[in-house]
C-alpha cells in the first residue's frame, strides 16, 4: 500500500469521483466479507430448482399485494 497516513488517505477518497468511490466500497466490503463459493453454489442450485418448479406449475404463487394485505389485516385485529 502507498505510504499515506490516514488523513491523506481520507482526503484522497474525498476527491475521488463517485464511480471510483463505489468500486472502492465494493472492494472494501468484499474484503470484510469474502464470498463463500460453496454457499453461492448451493443457493444457485436452490434458485434453479425453484424456478423449474414454478415453470412446471408445481408451485402456486401468491400475489405480493395479497400477502401484505393479509399481514396488515392480522395486525389490525
Amino acid at each position: 500500500m502507498l505510504a499515506l497516513n490516514t488523513q491523506q488517505l481520507l482526503a484522497e477518497i474525498d476527491s475521488m469521483p463517485i464511480d471510483l468511490k463505489t468500486k472502492l466500497i465494493d472492494k472494501l466490503l468484499s474484503s470484510l466479507n469474502p464470498p463463500h463459493h460453496d454457499v453461492e453454489t448451493l443457493w444457485k442450485r436452490e434458485i434453479d430448482s425453484r424456478v423449474a418448479s414454478i415453470e412446471k406449475g408445481e408451485i402456486n404463487l401468491i400475489d405480493g399485494n395479497d400477502v401484505f394485505r393479509k399481514i396488515k389485516a392480522r395486525f389490525e385485529q
